[in-house]
């Protein structure tokens, strides 16, 4: 009967209308890249200074029309060997910045978020949940991940991520529910995702880790299956098809993941890496959640609701997707940078099962009404207003952001984040490098000052390494021995934040000169 009901509405409905008219899905996907864009927002997309290495080693891959393998940024490094894991990201961002400045970085950043989630939208609607439903488990995926909405690679991955479960769980309900569709071809372009994925961001270890999930969820089905009867034998067979079917996609996705400027390497580093336990424990975004702020508060509002999902509906599971949350939770209760992708796998396994018991209740609150919303929602499939969104922004940035004789976008790093005035000064007065600073402000100095300049650290951590970063530390927290640092890394100015325990101790100090201070930022420079 809902079917009917969603095929009539479908049909009542004139072509030109579904191609013209916004469905609720446009609306979230303009929605947001219009808030990113021209609101403040844009700001806090650039709080991560390490977008400013990206940009420049995009450049810097244009310019020499070869990838990175050694290290040109710092001083301390220079030469050395370095994984430029994410080349095809920096040479997106490295092009934007250079044609439409960092307008057109936070431009591209936005419409790959405003993606994200329009799409999952539009993915719980057509899996049959309650509009309200799926746009009130959308907020709370969005409130969740503000925490990481930042230009850098790691929002490409949230999009693959998204593909990637996508795809796998919709072949494995056609699988064994509905022969004959279209997901399972699908299944076979994971390979050249992963092409891409490896080139993008790190975060590609995720699809493997899909991959497992539901290899294992086949394999589970497989084995369970009895053959009493006709049906049964069936699904034994659709299983063990499945399984060979993902054995080769696994096959072929690990060998589409070599494909990469550093082979088999990459994957080598990248376990080094995070397995380093100083490193993990260290690095503020490998750290557990802290659940009084704002972000982490909706990822346990998201937590709970799957626990009572579980717990009402749990039986309806399949394996691959009591897995997959699972290691949704893991992931996100064990370092706040996975909390987005948890927070996406959470909402696409537990928003279809909400559905049904939420339609029982609302049938005589207005319950029809949103049926009939979702089967419109389902039928516009022009986006029209999507691409609309997606010209007029970019022809804006390309303008300078410029609309009529007003400023509609203007993104720029936050001067009361990053030490704009101060590296202002240094650039006036030529003060010369190295300049050592934190290492959340050094992929920034690289933006504004390299080639002229190089830093002594930034956020590069992989390349680093954790003797240097015990070092470092050590002198960021003046603990006994802090001057080692400073000799064995010389740099001939020093920019730390005003207020640090660092920038106090070099005030009273010699051998240092105080040269430039303001608010946010205090510069030192060699006494000679």
């Amino acid at each position: 009967m809902a079917d009917g009901s969603r095929s009539s509405t479908k049909a009542e409905t004139p072509a030109w209308v579904r191609g013209a008219m916004p469905s609720a899905g446009d609306l979230i996907f303009v929605l947001l890249l219009v808030t990113l864009v021209f609101t403040p927002l844009s700001m806090r997309l650039l709080g991560d200074a390490g977008i400013g290495w990206h940009i420049r080693t995009g450049q810097q891959i244009v310019a020499t029309r070869a990838i990175p393998r050694v290290d040109s940024f710092s001083s301390t490094m220079s030469g050395k060997p370095w994984f430029a894991w994410e080349w095809l990201y920096d040479l997106a961002v490295g092009e934007l910045d250079s044609a439409l400045g960092l307008n057109g970085v936070v431009w591209f950043t936005s419409v790959v978020i405003a993606a994200v989630f329009a799409w999952m939208f539009r993915v719980l609607v057509g899996r049959g949940t309650n509009l309200v439903v799926a746009l009130g488990l959308v907020l709370l995926a969005v409130s969740g991940s503000m925490i990481h909405f930042l230009a850098r690679p790691h929002v490409v991955s949230w999009l693959f991520t998204l593909a990637w479960f996508w795809i796998l769980d919709s072949s494995e309900v056609e699988d064994f529910d509905l022969p004959g569709g279209s997901a399972r071809r699908w299944l076979w372009g994971l390979p050249l995702l992963m092409l891409v994925w490896v080139n993008v961001h790190g975060g590609f270890l995720v699809g493997f880790v899909l991959l497992g999930i539901y290899l294992v969820g086949a394999a589970w089905n497989w084995f369970r299956a009895r053959q009493n009867r006709i049906e049964e034998l069936l699904q034994q067979i659709a299983a063990r098809k499945r399984v060979r079917n993902l054995a080769w996609v696994s096959l072929l996705s690990a060998a589409a993941s070599l494909v990469n400027p550093y082979g088999w390497n990459l994957h080598w580093h990248v376990y080094r890496y995070l397995s380093n336990r100083f490193l993990m424990d260290h690095i503020e975004e490998f750290q557990s959640p802290n659940f009084h702020g704002i972000a982490q508060k909706c990822f346990l509002v998201l937590l709970l609701i799957t626990l009572f999902v579980l717990t009402v509906r749990g039986r309806e599971l399949r394996m691959s997707q009591g897995l997959t949350v699972l290691s949704a939770v893991c992931a996100g209760l064990y370092a706040s940078r996975n909390i987005p992708v948890s927070s996406i796998l959470l909402v696409m396994v537990v928003g279809p099962l909400v559905q049904a018991r939420t339609t029982v209740r609302t049938r005589g609150l207005g319950g029809g009404f949103f049926h009939r919303m979702s089967a419109i929602e389902e039928g516009m499939r022009g986006h029209l207003w999507v691409i609309v969104a997606v010209v007029v922004t970019f022809l804006i940035g390309a303008s300078g952001g410029r609309v009529g004789s007003g400023v509609a976008m203007d993104a720029h790093f936050d001067p009361q984040r990053m030490p704009v005035e101060a590296v202002d000064y240094l650039e006036k007065q030529q003060v010369q490098g190295p300049v050592l600073s934190p290492d959340f402000w050094g992929g920034y100095l690289i933006y504004r000052l390299y080639p002229k300049s190089r830093v002594v650290v930034d956020d590069r951590h992989d390349l680093y390494g954790e003797e240097f970063f015990k070092s470092y530390l050590k002198m960021v927290h003046v603990e006994p021995g802090w001057e080692e640092f400073l000799r064995l890394h010389e740099a001939s100015c020093v920019l730390l934040p005003r207020q640090s325990a660092l920038a106090d101790r070099l005030a009273v100090s010699g051998g240092w000169k105080k040269i430039y201070a303001d608010d946010v930022a205090i510069a030192f420079v060699r006494e000679r």
